[in-house]
């Protein structure tokens, strides 16, 4: 899979992406999405992991993630994708932005192109977004990407210990 807009390409991920991926994860700022300090001990697998996803390309299947890069420096800047949330038996926007590549635009800017690729390519006329309450520069982004807030509820996420407050969003497919 490969987008391509003026400042930014989203890509499959390869192995030689993994690097950067711990590095960014390197601070904790991406424990939420599951990438921790440790990452590197398990990042190898995870990619082949990613890949096999991408070429069986079924986003209800587990999720799918690719990789956001800068056109004009080549940087790997973070990730984009979608998971599917089993116990809501829907389809959500992933993504995360290293802490170097923050403010900059580029999660809003790859979110809405994926989005786009997503409408797109797969027979799916909605993808939601949840995110915790306390994360503003999260539902701030989604926001920006054109998702509108449908609730607010107590949700327990998949890395999450117990419940907390969720913002939940949704896109629909333009008709």
């Amino acid at each position: 899979m490969k987008i391509e807009n003026d400042r930014l390409i989203i890509r499959d991920v390869a192995q030689s992406d993994g690097e950067a991926f711990i590095n960014m994860a390197s601070d904790g700022s991406l424990n939420d999405v599951g990438f921790d300090k440790d990452c590197s001990s398990w990042m190898g697998d995870w990619i082949k992991e990613a890949q096999n996803l991408a070429r069986e390309d079924n986003p209800r299947k587990y999720y799918l993630a690719y990789v956001i890069e800068d056109k004009k420096t080549g940087s790997s800047v973070g990730s984009v994708g979608c998971s599917f949330y089993e116990d809501l038996k829907k389809v959500g926007i992933t993504y995360f932005i290293g802490a170097d590549f923050r403010n900059n635009g580029y999660a809003s800017e790859a979110i809405k192109a994926y989005v786009c690729y997503f409408f797109e390519h797969y027979d799916e006329n909605e993808i939601i977004a949840t995110i915790r309450e306390d994360n503003l520069p999260s539902w701030k982004t989604i926001e920006r990407a054109g998702f509108s807030l449908t609730e607010k509820k107590m949700y327990k996420d998949i890395n999450d210990a117990e419940e907390e407050l969720y913002r939940f969003y949704l896109v629909e497919r333009k008709r």
